[in-house]
């Protein structure tokens, strides 16, 4: 797979890449915030996340053990993009954090951001992998 970004560069060309496994991801209710960025390809997280229902959106943390490989979509975005997705995710709310998450191969040399939950989630479901949860596929 030819990628644009190459090394550990956090920007080319002003842009930064994100990973998004939830509504912003295509064909889901947020996703009308990144129609304009460019969708580079489905990707997977490092065994070190757990992903919660949280009803119209997932909630992905970080973990020391148990973790699962979390599947989304990685995207391409500017500056301005990126700044409005803080809004977005609540970050100025304490809903989310944004950070730099591990991805499996061919991401995992690049610097990619995800947005990453800060309440507890104790009492949330667990998704498995892929938020909507999919019977059978988790």
């Amino acid at each position: 797979m030819a990628l644009a970004f190459e090394g550990k560069q956090n920007q080319v060309d002003g842009r930064s890449l994100i990973f998004v496994y939830g509504s912003l991801k295509r064909g889901f209710a947020l996703h009308r915030h990144l129609v304009k960025q460019a969708f580079v390809a489905a990707a997977a997280t490092q065994p070190s996340y757990r992903l919660f229902d949280c009803g119209e959106y997932p909630a992905m943390v970080k973990v020391a053990v148990h973790g699962r490989s979390v599947k989304g979509e990685v995207f391409s975005v500017h500056q301005e993009c990126l700044l409005q997705l803080d809004e977005v995710e609540g970050v100025k709310e304490g809903l989310y954090s944004r950070d730099l998450v591990h991805l499996c191969p061919p991401f995992e040399t690049f610097r990619t951001f995800a947005w990453f939950f800060v309440p507890p989630t104790l009492g949330l479901s667990d998704c498995g992998s892929e938020w909507p949860i999919r019977k059978g596929h988790n």
